[in-house]
């Protein structure tokens, strides 16, 4: 049963549970009243009963509760399952990028961790952050270009980088 059905059962079901303990404690209250609840074991029954139907009350409003959240608050299952599945997704895609990198010396790691992390990345700056001289970085940029793993856009008199669809 799909969750906002389920809630709108329960609390329906709260709903009338609440209105019947409200009923009973109503006549409890006026059989208190007409005894006038002296000492007699009639009177201890009454309140008995009366302590019973607070715990009643409590029990109904966990259930409403419950309701409310199944109703308003809870995520469905398609929901759960796409975020499962893009998790998936997503963890498959990490495992192939160190998968990549492993075949890779330190220099070409430095290079395509910067482009990962900022995808656009223009190659005068991935100078900078990988600490390489200007025609290192292009020669791994054009074995990257080679190998199909980066693409390369002119950006004025520099290229911005991105990494390649299949990552």
């Amino acid at each position: 049963m799909e969750n906002k059905k389920l809630g709108f059962v329960i609390l329906s079901f709260s709903i009338l549970a609440g209105v019947l303990a409200y009923g009973f404690m109503g006549v409890l209250g006026r059989q208190t009243t007409a005894l006038q609840c002296y000492p007699t074991s009639e009177c201890h029954r009454v309140e008995s009963l009366m302590g019973l139907s607070h715990v009643a009350v409590g029990l109904i409003s966990f259930i409403a509760a419950l309701g409310i959240y199944l109703l308003f608050f809870s995520t469905s299952e398609e929901a759960i399952l796409k975020r499962l599945e893009e998790e998936k997704n997503t963890k498959i895609e990490q495992d192939k990028f160190e998968l990549v990198l492993k075949a890779m010396d330190d220099n070409e790691r430095k290079v395509l961790k910067a482009i990962k992390e900022q995808d656009g990345i223009t190659q005068s700056t991935l100078k900078y952050r990988t600490d390489l001289s200007k025609a290192k970085v292009s020669q791994i940029l054009t074995d990257f270009e080679k190998k199909r793993l980066v693409k390369r856009e002119a950006k004025g008199k520099t290229y911005s980088v991105y990494l390649a669809e299949n990552f």
